[in-house]
């Protein structure tokens, strides 16, 4: 079923694949039901503990880090508070249903009303993974719908076994809720904590693999689902504790081990998340059909409205205070692809199977799938319309390359030298602590030999060369490949004799050739231009000389031509004269003199005498007439018009004065 899912287009194009995958357990259900067997019934134990922790791994292992840093507050936002909300608002309004008598759940009290409410209100990773992998939603979109299903597993596990505690007991004080608050950091601080003590030892353990490589992907498993065991046994958040131990393991796993060894972690994680989530929904439409249910059709009703309802105004709500805060706000479209991806799945279905046996949760479990079955049927199949219709921004498939790798990391510094300056310590300001923190000290620790001191730029050149190389086998050209050994296939190699190191520069040689190498490959060449700079004199570019020069040169092609043909083709008019234009020049003590356009400052004859010091900046009356004087009348009005020209201030009095040479 799944292969010819994904063989005729049209069929995925309508129904995601999770729709099909629990239709065909719907199906195998009726005939195991039709054959008077009891069918197999999804197990929290089994849920939990094999199929759950393979989708999470998957997906905190290869976690987008960027995207999902930069929009972490309004992630905790949506997950903490929008989860919260969620559960209290159908917990409350539920209970205000069961009051009524028509309805015929007057039993249910208020603790139990607040523990459905907390089962159905977290929004489910494995039907939020299924949906918008499939849909190519924009990676912003996806990382806050996505995140908020990872993280509010800290808020779904402590409201849980509150509620259960509370509906046990009946009675809840003051320390009660204090404790829940507690208890809350405890869950999720305390998940986090055991994911990245193991994630340590994991990146560690892979320092000294490299004679063993092929254990190497078990180390990431082992380690990866040890830390999920052991948060579960003490109640804490066993999926925040996986997503920290992968996130925390993978930079440092992947420098030391092969690239085999990754290769095959990729495609088992893959593998193995995908049979997961295969088994997960088949489940799902199998026990729908078993039962047992108990169906009322006002629990049922308002359940569904409730829940989108809640949904709706929560997002809308928190994304009024969110975007007093973000840089980048969240439109209206993207409101509405984040309000109606809340999709719930099986997990919301296995923490109702741990409910204790009752009529209660039977009728509990009923609501549970049917809401679960409207997200995934209706919302799931309808979604990838709306986003077309909405012309919601897609996912643009972006290669990676040096050039943007640089202008990234250059970003980088200037927002957090900008934050430095502001005295504001942001995002980038802890981002780069961290950051300098892992390159001083942590590196040294958990990668082997001199991957270590290699620099980040050198790293992601290796990544992608390695990338580009397998690609060109994969698709059959391995003739393209360049001839030049990488040092990526070399990246497992130990070197017997350590090389010299230079005090400055601290990287060696051959890393500083490849440097250059690097950037000869990869950056466009462009012309050097140095300006110099001085307070008195400004220096001309001989770049922008040469430049002027040929579009000079052109202009006079174009002119002879141009007069050429009016040539040819007018009778030519008498050419004007072009005047003559006054020049000035400044000597030192304030000292002016002018001389004609043909004559050069400094080949001009010694200047006379300026007189007194209150004549200063002006030409007397003597040296006027001899500059102006011409026997001609023409060379005179030549003479005006060229000041006019030249010279904005005023002209020459009627009397004789002095007149401004600008």
């Amino acid at each position: 079923m799944k292969l010819g899912f994904h063989i005729i287009p049209r069929v995925s194009n309508v129904v995601p694949e999770s729709c099909l995958l629990i239709f065909v357990g719907l199906l195998v259900g009726g005939i195991i039901k039709a054959m008077d067997e009891k069918a197999p019934v999804l197990d929290s134990t089994f849920f939990f503990l094999y199929l759950l922790p393979p989708i999470i791994l998957d997906a905190g292992y290869f976690l987008p880090i960027r995207p999902f840093t930069e929009n972490l507050g309004t992630i905790l936002v949506f997950a903490v508070v929008g989860t919260l909300w969620n559960a209290f608002f159908v917990g409350g309004m539920m209970f205000a249903v069961c009051r009524i008598q028509a309805a015929g759940v007057a039993h249910v009290d208020l603790l139990s009303c607040l523990l459905f409410g907390s089962i159905i209100s977290a929004v489910d990773p494995v039907a939020v993974l299924a949906v918008f992998e499939e849909i190519h939603i924009n990676e912003l979109l996806h990382i806050l719908v996505f995140g908020e299903s990872l993280l509010n597993d800290a808020v779904t596990v402590v409201l849980y076994h509150l509620f259960e505690e509370f509906s046990h007991a009946g009675t809840v004080t003051v320390m009660d809720a204090f404790l829940s608050v507690v208890s809350f950091f405890v869950v999720s601080l305390g998940g986090i904590m055991v994911g990245v003590i193991y994630g340590i030892l994991g990146a560690f353990t892979s320092r000294f693999t490299s004679h063993t490589r092929v254990i190497e992907p078990l180390f990431v498993f082992l380690y990866s689902y040890m830390a999920y065991l052991s948060a579960e046994v003490f109640h804490l958040s066993g999926i925040m504790s996986l997503i920290a131990c992968g996130v925390v393991m993978r930079p440092y796993v992947e420098a030391n081990i092969s690239h085999k060894s990754y290769t095959t972690i990729k495609y088992f994680l893959k593998m193995w998340s995908s049979v997961s989530e295969t088994l997960i929904f088949i489940f799902l439409g199998v026990s729908t059909v078993e039962g047992p249910h108990n169906w009322n059709w006002t629990f049922v009703s308002f359940t569904l409205l409730f829940c989108l309802l809640s949904r709706v105004l929560g997002v809308i709500g928190l994304t009024f205070i969110i975007n007093k805060f973000r840089i980048v706000k969240l439109t209206k479209k993207d409101q509405f692809i984040v309000a109606y991806g809340g999709l719930r799945g099986a997990i919301a279905f296995s923490l109702g199977f741990l409910l204790t046996d009752s009529e209660t949760k039977n009728m509990f479990l009923t609501a549970i799938i049917t809401v679960i079955f409207f997200t995934v049927f209706v919302q799931g199949m309808t979604i990838r319309p709306l986003v077309e219709l909405l012309a919601v921004k897609k996912k643009e498939e972006s290669k990676g390359s040096i050039n943007e790798e640089i202008h990234t990391q250059f970003l980088d510094h200037l927002l957090t030298g900008i934050e430095d300056i502001c005295g504001h310590y942001g995002h980038h300001h802890w981002k780069d602590k961290i950051n300098r923190f892992n390159k001083s000290y942590v590196k040294k620790w958990l990668i082997a030999g001199d991957r270590s001191t290699e620099p980040q730029l050198i790293s992601f050149y290796n990544k992608l060369e390695m990338k580009q190389a397998m690609m060109l086998v994969e698709s059959g050209s391995a003739a393209k490949l360049p001839s030049i050994e990488s040092t990526a296939s070399m990246q497992n190699i130990q070197q017997r004799v350590a090389a010299k190191r230079r005090a400055m520069p601290s990287i060696s040689k051959s890393r500083e050739e490849e440097i250059r190498k690097i950037l000869r490959r990869n950056l466009q060449t462009t012309r050097q231009r140095l300006r110099s700079y001085s307070r008195h004199d400004l220096f001309s570019d001989p770049y922008e000389d040469d430049v002027s020069e040929i579009r000079f040169r052109k202009q006079r092609v174009e002119m002879e031509r141009e007069r050429r043909m009016s040539h040819y083709l007018t009778v030519p008019a008498n050419r004007q004269e072009t005047p003559s234009v006054k020049k000035v020049w400044f000597e030192p003590e304030h000292k002016v003199y002018t001389y004609d356009s043909g004559e050069s400052a400094g080949g001009r004859a010694a200047p006379p005498d300026p007189g007194p010091p209150d004549t200063v900046g002006l030409l007397d009356e003597s040296s006027q007439k001899q500059s102006a004087a011409a026997p001609e009348a023409d060379a005179e009005q030549r003479e005006r018009k060229s000041r006019r020209l030249s010279d904005p201030g005023p002209n020459k009095d009627e009397e004789g004065g002095v007149s401004f040479v600008l």
